[in-house]
């Protein structure tokens, strides 16, 4: 499968982005779906995940409350709708999927994605 993320760009502190992941080449509904973020310097880290049914949604502390994820199995997209966004949430979002029914905590971790999209840039600053 292939993943092309956009929606992102640069935001006043406070203000809300949503993020898309299309994906190709796969069958959308028979995959897990995170997504992780990495800002400069930092290791990348778990923000959200979605089950393949969409039944199981799961967050960062960081960002339970303001971030919302979801997915539309006939658009063949997940989103990540961003709300209350704060400088700290700068980074480069990038999309990932698996064929696997993930545990939880496989799916807040990065390497149990087998396939990764070119990543988003969200810019927090006043």
């Amino acid at each position: 499968v292939q993943l092309q993320a956009s929606g992102g760009g640069l935001v006043q502190p406070g203000g809300s982005l949503r993020l898309s992941c299309a994906a190709s080449g796969g069958t959308f509904s028979g995959y897990s779906m995170g997504w992780f973020r990495q800002a400069p310097g930092k290791e990348r880290q778990f923000v959200a995940a979605v089950r393949k049914s969409g039944g199981g949604k799961y967050y960062a502390d960081s960002v339970k409350g303001r971030f919302t994820i979801s997915r539309g199995n006939a658009q063949n997209t997940v989103y990540l709708q961003m709300n209350s966004l704060k400088p700290e949430d700068t980074a480069v979002y990038y999309c990932a999927a698996d064929e696997a029914s993930l545990i939880m905590s496989s799916l807040m971790t990065p390497v149990s994605y087998n396939y990764w999209g070119q990543g988003t840039l969200v810019t927090v600053s006043s």
